[in-house]
C-alpha cells in the first residue's frame, strides 16, 4: 500500500520472518524525485543513518536494511507504531523523562548532517523508546543541518554523548562508509570533531536552521 502525503514513493509492506509478520516502510530508489543537492539513492542514506546510530550505540533509528523489492532496490525500515498526535514539540514540553533520548537524537542529527528533522519525524513507541525516521536527506558534504531540536543549544555534552561521538573523529564504520562518497565520510569525521571540540550542543544564532514544514 502506498503511503499518502510522501514526497517520494513510500510503501507500507508486510514481511514474514520465521513465522512472524511485521510491517515495514519500503522506499525504492525508483520512486525518488530528483533533487539538485542530493544524488539519487536516498534509500542508502536511510540505511546509513540506521547503521551510524547503531555504531554510536544510540539506538534511535528503527532497523533499516537494503532490499530488492517489487519496485527495485530500496530501504526497508521497521514500522514504529506511535500516537500520530504526538511529535517532538508536544513531547518535549510534556515528557521530561524523554529528554536524554532527544539529546542522543540531536547528536546523531548533527553528525549525520540531517537536513530534514521535522517534529513529526520523532516517534515514541509503547515502550517509551524514542525513534527518528526519514533520514534520506542526511550526510551532505556541506554543513546545512535543518532540525527542530535546538532546545539543548549551549548545554555541555553529556559524557555518554561524548563517548558516542568521539570515535568517529578517527574512524567512520565501514558499514556506513560503503554507502556514502569519500567526501561525505570525511565530513562525518569533521562534524564529530567540531562537536567534540565545542564540548556543547550547538546554538543556531540565525534561527534559519529549521526544516519546513516544522511538523
Amino acid at each position: 500500500m502506498r503511503m499518502p502525503y510522501s514526497s517520494n514513493a513510500t510503501f507500507l509492506v508486510s514481511i514474514t520472518l520465521q513465522d512472524k509478520t511485521v510491517q515495514a516502510i519500503y522506499k525504492p530508489m525508483r520512486g525518488e524525485k530528483p533533487l539538485w543537492d542530493f544524488a539519487p539513492g536516498l534509500h542508502r542514506r536511510e540505511v546509513a543513518a540506521y547503521r551510524l546510530s547503531e555504531a554510536m550505540g544510540l539506538n534511535c533509528v528503527p532497523p533499516t536494511v537494503l532490499r530488492d523489492g517489487p519496485n527495485g532496490e530500496g530501504s526497508v525500515q521497521l514500522l514504529i507504531e506511535a500516537n500520530p498526535d504526538e511529535h517532538y514539540f508536544t513531547l518535549f514540553e510534556q515528557r521530561q523523562d524523554l529528554h536524554d533520548q532527544f539529546r542522543a537524537m540531536c547528536a546523531l542529527d548533527i553528525v549525520a548532517n540531517n537536513t530534514d528533522r521535522k517534529s513529526g519525524h520523532v516517534l515514541v513507541d509503547k515502550d517509551q523508546h524514542v525513534w527518528g525516521i526519514d533520514h534520506g536527506l542526511c550526510f551532505a558534504e556541506d554543513f546545512k543541518i535543518r532540525t527542530v531540536i535546538w532546545e539543548f543549544g549551549g548545554e555541555v555534552l553529556p559524557e555518554s554523548i561524548r563517548q558516542a561521538v568521539e570515535p568517529l573523529i578517527t574512524n567512520v564504520p565501514l558499514e556506513v562508509a560503503t554507502l556514502l562518497t569519500t567526501q561525505e565520510v570525511l565530513a562525518i569525521s569533521e562534524r564529530a570533531k567540531w562537536l567534540i571540540d565545542g564540548a556543547a550542543f550547538p546554538v543556531d544564532p540565525s534561527g534559519r536552521h529549521y526544516p519546513w514544514p516544522l511538523v
